[in-house]
């Protein structure tokens, strides 16, 4: 079995949806599903990729040896599965430095340039194997909604100075925060997912608003 991970260009942050349809234009010739509605003053179908043409993705070629061109605008990485933790971790951190957004189709997670936290060197990591080093905000909440007991956690850590782990419980999830300065740890239980996804973004803004709205216990 094969792990792909596909870049290219765009010029605003774009949705899950919308990269799995670049994704599948460019990877199988046809989109995913229907099609999405053009925006007003946007050339019809078949005038232009759809994605741009941009001089990353020929940068971010030289540097992947495992990574293919299939358009001046767009570059699938392929690598044994075995592989694929190793690759990715790389794969995303290039491609961002190159200026391109990486979707990973598997997990069904795009890789936008921006917005990102406050902490440049903080990493998100999944249960599921996925290390991003200063990963943008909707990935942050999109990773979240991904996991399963197969994926059974997600943690944002910023090595030395804190974190904020969870997850899933029978009727909610289990939340988490360390201040490793102090060596504490707190723990609480949030009875849905948006309030983790608001704690995890509070977090990576810099913001401690979840501490004081939850109750937490030491541990």
């Amino acid at each position: 079995m094969s792990f792909e991970l596909a870049v290219w260009h765009e010029p605003k942050p774009i949705t899950r949806e919308h990269a799995e349809n670049v994704f599948q234009t460019f990877r199988h010739g046809k989109p995913h599903g229907a099609s999405p509605r053009p925006e007003p003053g946007a050339p019809r179908s078949g005038e232009q990729e759809p994605a741009e043409t941009h001089p990353g993705v020929a940068a971010f070629v030289e540097r992947v040896p495992e990574a293919e061109p299939l358009s001046a605008a767009f570059a699938l990485v392929t690598v044994d599965l075995e592989r694929a933790d190793e690759v990715a971790a790389e794969v995303f951190a290039l491609a961002a430095e190159c200026g391109l957004v990486c979707y990973d189709p598997q997990r069904g997670l795009v890789h936008n340039l921006s917005p990102r936290g406050v902490h440049p060197t903080m990493e998100m990591r999944t249960g599921d194997g996925m290390i991003v080093v200063g990963p943008d905000l909707q990935l942050i909440s999109d990773a979240l909604a991904t996991m399963s007991p197969q994926n059974p956690f997600t943690a944002l850590v910023v090595f030395g100075e804190h974190f904020v782990q969870t997850s899933p419980e029978v009727s909610g999830y289990e939340l988490e925060y360390k201040d490793s300065v102090r060596n504490r740890m707190f723990r609480t239980h949030v009875p849905d997912l948006e309030a983790v996804q608001t704690a995890f973004i509070e977090y990576a803004m810099g913001e401690r608003a979840f501490l004081e709205r939850h109750d937490w216990r030491l541990v």
